[in-house]
């Protein structure tokens, strides 16, 4: 695609990478096919394609952000579907976030989006301030179709409907500390504990700690380390994002320091794709470029490491149909599509793929609260097409898709990794107490 942004203009580095990223852009439409937005809406501008357009003619004339370009932009999921089908290489994912952070630069949004926004800023990424507006949207979820009557509040009715009936309690593993090898010990890791995760369902990281360790793994919980930025990264506020990833740059760094750091376990895969992406969001960093760039070379998500580790035969092999849901943070974000199901055949479960499994869940971080509406035509989408292999389990590598799925089927949803660490020998997941399942056949002499 060519452009003609001014040498002024191009002598901003974000600018720059963005010129080059368009000018990538050969405008054959491929990424239409696998856009959820375009596949569910036909319009060409809620299209990878279409948004380039508008962000190209945006930064090109170092304008402010306007109304459409703001519509279009926000109806993005950033599932880098787009990516994967790209024959030229084009990364949208840098040039949607610089898109976003020139829009929360240049744009003021009506009243209650702003506060919408940035109340989910100031509370989702703090586990404790979460836990308690979790206790609030079960008082308030009565009045979610109250909300809905009002466009403007209908994120809030969203909100109160994704928030659990309960909360589990605070995990052990919250606590910073090191979780020994059992036997002798091959390999040292910090994990990842995250910020809606490890409220939403502690036992995600219970698992892989479990999991981990039994397989010669010292897990080490770092002090200091809090949310990876994703959330507030992909609402453009990039000052708050930034800050995220040098703190945990920061407390990782000195956990290498003390000794052998062979991965940076990450259990949900939206995270992930965010800190492996540390080296290029703080590359203009003079004091943390060199060191993001270590971090997100260490930054692996469970499966990856799982799939390097020598695996025993099933402790508790179950006779079990699986689909496997792999998120577009997973996929398209991490470009990871074998191990997990790899590593769920390997633990006697009969592995089903997902028909259209590249296209969005509609969760995307803060998507299913601020885009409702597209969000619940992906999930009913989503859920037919899982219902459509007949499965009697959902394993996914991402917490939001489980809470998005889970909530429009009776199928039981897990992380991958609780599987896993039932079938090696670990417990029973507890959201599956009321699964039965069917030993599976042994063959015997």
């Amino acid at each position: 695609m060519q452009t003609a942004f001014s040498p002024a203009a191009l002598a901003d580095p974000d600018t720059a990478h963005s010129e080059g990223i368009i000018r990538k852009c050969v405008h054959c439409g491929f990424c239409t096919a696998t856009c959820p937005t375009y596949v569910t809406l036909g319009n060409e501008l809620d299209s990878p394609r279409g948004r380039i357009y508008l962000v190209k003619d945006m930064l090109e004339n170092d304008r402010p952000a306007d109304e459409k370009v703001v519509k279009h932009i926000d109806r993005c999921l950033s599932c880098l579907a787009c990516m994967t089908t790209c024959p030229s290489g084009v990364n949208y994912m840098h040039l949607v976030d610089h898109a976003r952070a020139h829009i929360e630069k240049t744009y003021r949004r009506p009243f209650l989006d702003r506060t919408i926004r940035a109340v989910l800023a100031s509370v989702l990424p703090y586990p404790r301030r979460f836990r308690a507006a979790l206790v609030l949207a079960r008082i308030g979820r009565p009045f979610a179709g109250l909300l809905d009557a009002v466009v403007p509040l209908k994120p809030l009715a969203a909100m109160l409907r994704l928030a659990p009936m309960s909360v589990p309690a605070r995990s052990p593993n919250d606590e910073p500390g090191v979780h020994p090898a059992v036997g002798a010990r091959t390999r040292r890791v910090a994990i990842l504990r995250g910020c809606a995760q490890s409220v939403l369902d502690p036992a995600i990281n219970e698992a892989t700690v479990r999991l981990l360790t039994r397989l010669g793994v010292e897990v080490v919980v770092p002090k200091g380390e809090g949310c990876c930025g994703a959330l507030t990264h992909h609402m453009g506020r990039e000052a708050e994002a930034l800050d995220f990833a040098r703190a945990n740059v920061d407390v990782w760094s000195a956990l290498a320091e003390e000794g052998t750091l062979d991965a940076i376990v990450i259990t949900a895969s939206g995270c992930g794709t965010t800190i492996k992406d540390y080296g290029h969001m703080l590359r203009l960093d003079p004091a943390y470029a060199e060191k993001a760039a270590r971090v997100s070379a260490l930054a692996k998500d469970v499966t990856e490491v799982l799939a390097t580790l020598a695996l025993p035969l099933p402790a508790n092999p179950v006779d079990a149909v699986v689909a496997y849901h792999s998120a577009c943070s997973m996929q398209h974000g991490q470009k990871i599509t074998k191990a997990p199901k790899v590593l769920l055949a390997q633990a006697g479960f009969t592995v089903r793929d997902v028909p259209e499994g590249h296209l969005c869940c509609g969760s995307a971080g803060t998507y299913n609260i601020l885009q409702p509406a597209i969000s619940v035509q992906l999930r009913d989408r989503k859920v037919a097409n899982i219902e459509r292999v007949a499965p009697d389990l959902i394993a996914t590598g991402n917490i939001g898709c489980m809470t998005q799925i889970g909530s429009a089927t009776a199928i039981p949803i897990v992380h991958t990794v609780e599987l896993l660490d039932w079938a090696f020998g670990g417990e029973k997941p507890a959201k599956l107490a009321g699964f039965e399942a069917r030993p599976l056949a042994v063959a015997t002499a």
